[in-house]
């Protein structure tokens, strides 16, 4: 693959169902993708078995040839050599990689379960951003015209308060956009997409 080759990867990360629960218990720690891959942001959502698993912090991006990649690499990505790595590479582009192949390393951490999350806390602990990426990757077909560019704003604004004021010009109309939220909310959860940790009860005993 030419050196001057590159692609880009935005806000979603998809992975194969397999790695989901891997990718949750810190046994798979990066992804390495076959080429030379330009992360744009710091943060993603990773997507696997169809839904949204978590989203994570990118950590560090490093490209390499095929030739130079170690067993540590390997494990990082879950696997436990360099020779069951590029077997699943080859699986999974369908093609044969020569040594002289580039691919990117995108090491990461999780910094949100997207099964686990805090139902005490505002949109369940979500950025307004998430909460729009989510939305309008799952649930586009089903929202209106109004509905997607509240969403779109969101992605760029991360904030209600700003575009509140954006799009209708007034910080009184916020309520439009938490409206819009929390009906985002409510059909991922009730699609079991997104789930919230469940709060033990403690009992006292006291009659």
């Amino acid at each position: 693959m030419g050196e001057g080759r590159q692609r880009f990867l935005g806000r979603h990360l998809m992975v194969k169902g397999k790695f989901v629960d891997d990718i949750l218990r810190g046994r798979k720690r990066a992804t390495i993708r076959l080429g030379r891959v330009n992360v744009k942001y710091k943060e993603l959502i990773v997507h696997g078995g169809g839904r949204p698993v978590a989203k994570v912090k990118v950590k560090n991006v490093v490209y390499k040839r095929v030739r130079e990649l170690t067993d540590e690499d390997a494990r990082l990505d879950g696997f436990r050599s360099v020779g069951e790595l590029v077997a699943e590479l080859e699986k999974v582009y369908g093609k044969k990689l020569s040594p002289d192949d580039y691919v990117t390393i995108i090491e990461f951490e999780v910094v949100q379960d997207l099964s686990k999350l805090e139902p005490e806390d505002p949109y369940l602990g979500l950025e307004p951003g998430d909460v729009a990426r989510l939305g309008l990757r799952y649930l586009g077909d089903e929202l209106s015209d109004e509905e997607k560019k509240i969403l779109r704003d969101l992605t760029m604004t991360n904030s209600i308060r700003a575009t509140a004021y954006r799009l209708y010009g007034d910080l009184g109309k916020r309520w439009r956009v938490r409206r819009v939220l929390r009906r985002v909310l409510n059909e991922l959860l009730r699609r079991g997409l997104i789930s919230a940790a469940r709060r033990e009860r403690r009992e006292r005993g006291r009659r």
